[in-house]
């Protein structure tokens, strides 16, 4: 569920069909103790450019205990224009550059309580982003380009060499010089945005099989490769001029058909620091039966057999020859619901009258609405990893603190490279799923 909040109606395009993986006070007080070791797993957490509009600011990654926790934060999203670049517009559908530059915070929404002026050459997330780097100076903000909804350009971008030169061009040019446009409102200039940025996120939903109706194309397979190599290369020389490593990573289906038609996996890791995979959206209210949608291992019972699951996607990436150790697991920060579903073996495998009423839309909620609803049951199946909510005729799936502990577990008995979650604005007010995955990630064996 990768895609922007006014377009998450669109997101009903499954895994399971083979084309899934969708999108107080005047200070925030002293900064929260950095644990970011150089051996540590990664934590990932997006940032939603559009959760500004519903109170998210980023001041709140730092009130709620997430910032100190985190090895890494993913903006989403940067676009791909039509002639294959990265662009920043105000535009419907096509840009936020008021939200990711142009808007001042006020005093109340700044990660150190002070507002920003109208026009100066830096604000909206972008400035806070780089307020939040500066309170924890080993976090890495890496700007994710694509998402569902933005891969639309992505294999014309990535067509030729020419095309692939110019388009990581724009993007380097852009998010990591900071050259950004001066649009109305004085925002922008020369280098202004330098040093927010990190490196770069690959989010191409998918290779081959382009989810939202772009062009799709069989040699897609081997430009998503080349494409990375240009992002690695150009990076690289940038890097070497300014002394620093800007880091590659990307988005994975958990699809063995979309793995197999869009991506070499023994040659993309060549470029990649690491990759995180989709380890949600395995079933949603696309289908009329009640499912898990980010289960650890098939459950029992599962009418979907064989189901995917985070196990067996980390498998199928291992098979084809990804490290284990660059394998970061993608955990949802939201459920998936269905109502008008009766009362047997607790609303689990059973026929629904539709999507039950969601705060973010119908079939989707934030855990953190969720996690206090009167009326409802969790239940827990251990040995899958999975739990759910059900109150007699309503049926949400989600992961709580106990489901990432058994996630967390499993990523470390299986050597991978750590956690990532779709997407920080879902969690609690005291940032209980993001310390529940850093406790896991982080724990000894014999803790």
């Amino acid at each position: 569920m990768r895609t922007n909040l006014s377009r998450l109606a669109i997101v009903a395009t499954a895994v399971a069909l083979g084309i899934a993986g969708l999108p107080g006070s005047a200070g925030a007080g002293p900064a929260s103790p950095d644990h970011r070791g150089g051996d540590r797993l990664k934590q990932v957490g997006y940032f939603t450019q559009w959760g500004i509009y519903s109170g998210n600011f980023v001041k709140r990654v730092e009130t709620t205990g997430q910032a100190g926790k985190l090895t890494h934060v993913n903006y989403a999203f940067a676009n791909v224009s039509s002639d294959g670049k990265c662009f920043e517009v105000n535009a419907a559908g096509l840009g936020d550059a008021w939200a990711d530059y142009q808007r001042p915070a006020a005093a109340t929404e700044s990660v150190d309580g002070m507002a920003d002026t109208w026009g100066q050459p830096l604000a909206g997330n972008f400035n806070q982003l780089r307020k939040l780097k500066a309170r924890h100076p080993g976090l890495k903000v890496l700007m994710s380009i694509g998402g569902f909804t933005w891969s639309r350009f992505f294999s014309d971008a990535a067509l030729t060499e020419q095309s692939r030169r110019a388009f990581v061009t724009s993007c380097i040019d852009l998010f990591i010089k900071g050259n950004l446009p001066i649009l109305d409102g004085g925002s922008g200039g020369p280098g202004v945005a330098a040093g927010v940025f990190d490196g770069f996120d690959i989010d191409w939903e998918w290779p081959a099989n382009n989810l939202i109706g772009g062009t799709s194309r069989p040699q897609d397979k081997a430009n998503y490769t080349k494409l990375l190599d240009e992002f690695r290369d150009q990076l690289d020389a940038y890097g070497h001029q300014v002394h620093k490593h800007f880091q590659l990573t990307a988005f994975l289906p958990a699809n063995p058909t979309n793995i197999d038609n869009g991506f070499e996996p023994r040659k993309i890791f060549r470029d990649l620091d690491f990759a995180t995979l989709q380890g949600y959206d395995f079933h949603g209210t696309w289908e009329t039966q009640t499912n898990q949608q980010s289960a650890l291992r098939q459950p029992a019972g599962d009418p979907v057999s064989p189901d995917f699951t985070v196990a067996a996607t980390v498998q199928a990436w291992v098979q084809r020859g990804a490290p284990r150790h660059e394998l970061v697991v993608g955990m949802p920060y939201y459920s998936r619901g269905w109502t008008g579903v009766p009362n047997i073996n607790h609303g689990l495998f059973q026929t629904s009258t539709g999507p039950a009423p969601g705060a973010v839309e119908n079939g989707v909620n934030d855990y953190k609405v969720l996690v206090d609803h009167p009326g409802f049951t969790v239940y827990h199946d251990q040995r899958a990893g999975f739990a759910w909510l059900y109150d007699g005729t309503t049926f949400w799936t989600f992961d709580d603190p106990q489901v990432m502990a058994q996630k967390t577990a499993f990523i470390r008995r299986q050597d991978l490279g750590g956690a990532m979650v779709w997407s920080l604005d879902a969690d609690t007010d005291n940032g209980a799923l993001t310390t529940a995955i850093f406790n896991g990630l982080t724990r000894h064996d014999g803790d």
